[in-house]
Formats: structure tokens, C-alpha cells, sequence
């Protein structure tokens, strides 16, 4: 790896990580020396890059530094071409306008020996979703969760039987065969996960949901862990 690209990545390292980190992870991420990256990191601060710490401690960077944008490598490139083939084909019909906007965004930005990679992939997703149609407008749906506003949805479950729910929306799962509307329901007073082709009419309320959505998915995912946890416990105990 070049000295330049090792340096971008120690800083990409840092950004997503929020606790400190020592120069031994680092180096096993790069598959480098700690000796590299002490001198790498100690170059990083010379250039007025907010990192703060010390050897055998460990290293953080500030929050608000800024880098130059689209400073990509190529398997950066591939990944956001290959996330972007996939939401294009996927997603609704916004963000997949907004997909395709991207990889031509990319395309002009990044230097020219990567635009191969953008112009003719070698990695594919595949170009048509094969799933249900949906019955709820999505975009409005992804803006309901963005502002943290009610949805009162008409519903039929899987054995057709139908009801009315007002939700306190929290995301979206684009799965291969469905796409899911997870939230907050207020009848069953619990996360539920409604699939949006099964969803009749749909109001999008005015009223605020009364908890923060990022709260609300924290809660989500913890109990979808315990979930997880739990299935696996019951799967060893019954072999």
C-alpha cells in the first residue's frame, strides 16, 4: 500500500471508530508494522490532523475534521458502485434515481485510473427486484422517519385478516423478496414489522412521534439481539 493511501486509510480507521484505538489495531487492519503506523500517526499530527494520544495508550481524532471529499480507493469505488446497483434495482423509485445520480456524481469526480472500476465493474448486483409491488409511497415513508411523525396504515396479515395501526415509523428493510416498514404500534404496543405490499391506505399523520427515532432503533436492535440470542440458545439446547 502507498504511504499516501495508508495515511488516508488510518484516518477512514479512525472515523469509524468513537472509543480510542491502539497502533497494534491499526496495523493489524493495514497488515503493517506498529513501528508504521507510529510514524504514519505522528505525520498525521505534523499535518495538523486532530489526533490526540500517545503510544501503549492509544489514539483518537477529533470530530469535525474535514478531508477533501471523494478521496477514494478503488475498493471504495467498487463498493459504492455495487451498493448503488443494488438500491437502483431495489429501492424506490427516489432513491433509485438518486443511486444512479451517485455513481455518475462519483464517476466524474474520481481520478481517471478509477473510473474503469465505475464504468465496468467486475462486481455486479442483480439489476431486477423480483418482489411484491408496494402499496405505500415510500419516499413519503422515509420522510415520516426523517421528521418523526405518525403513519396510520390499513393492514391484511399473511391470512388476509385486515386492521387499522398507527405506527411510529423507524426504518425501512429492503430485503431480497419484500420490503419492510418497521415501527412502533401503538395497538400491539410493541415493534412491529409490516410488509409494504400489504399495506392498504396510509395516512401520514402531523403528529410527532413521542420518542426520538434514533432512541426508538436503539431499543429495535436490542431486542431483535435478544431475539437472535435467544433462537440460537434454543437451537443448541435442542441438538
Amino acid at each position: 500500500m502507498r504511504r499516501a493511501d495508508r495515511l488516508f486509510q488510518i484516518i477512514q480507521i479512525f472515523r469509524r471508530h468513537r472509543r480510542p484505538l491502539t497502533a497494534g489495531e491499526i496495523a493489524a487492519e493495514l497488515e503493517t508494522s506498529v513501528r508504521t503506523v507510529y510514524r504514519d500517526i505522528a505525520d498525521l499530527m505534523a499535518q495538523r490532523v486532530p489526533i490526540r494520544g500517545e503510544a501503549g495508550v492509544g489514539y483518537v481524532m477529533e470530530g469535525g475534521y474535514d478531508m477533501p471529499p471523494l478521496m477514494l480507493t478503488q475498493d471504495e469505488v467498487e463498493a459504492a458502485v455495487l451498493g448503488a446497483q443494488w438500491v437502483a434495482s431495489r429501492g424506490d423509485p427516489t432513491l433509485s434515481r438518486a443511486a444512479r445520480d451517485l455513481v455518475s456524481k462519483i464517476n466524474a469526480t474520481v481520478p481517471a485510473r478509477l473510473r474503469s472500476y465505475i464504468e465496468d465493474p467486475v462486481t455486479r448486483a442483480r439489476p431486477d427486484f423480483r418482489g411484491p409491488q408496494d402499496r405505500i409511497d415510500l419516499t413519503a415513508v422515509r420522510k415520516a422517519i426523517r421528521e418523526g411523525r405518525k403513519i396510520t396504515i390499513s393492514y391484511s396479515d399473511e391470512q388476509g385478516r385486515g386492521s387499522r395501526r398507527t405506527i411510529w415509523p423507524i426504518t425501512l428493510g429492503f430485503l431480497e423478496t419484500a420490503r419492510i416498514l418497521v415501527g412502533w404500534c401503538e395497538l400491539r404496543q410493541g415493534f412491529r414489522h409490516f410488509r409494504t405490499d400489504r399495506i392498504g391506505a396510509a395516512v401520514f399523520e402531523e403528529e410527532p412521534i413521542p420518542e426520538r427515532p434514533p432512541v426508538l432503533r436503539k431499543r429495535w436492535l436490542a431486542e431483535m439481539d435478544e431475539r437472535r440470542r435467544a433462537a440460537e440458545a434454543q437451537a443448541r439446547s435442542g441438538a
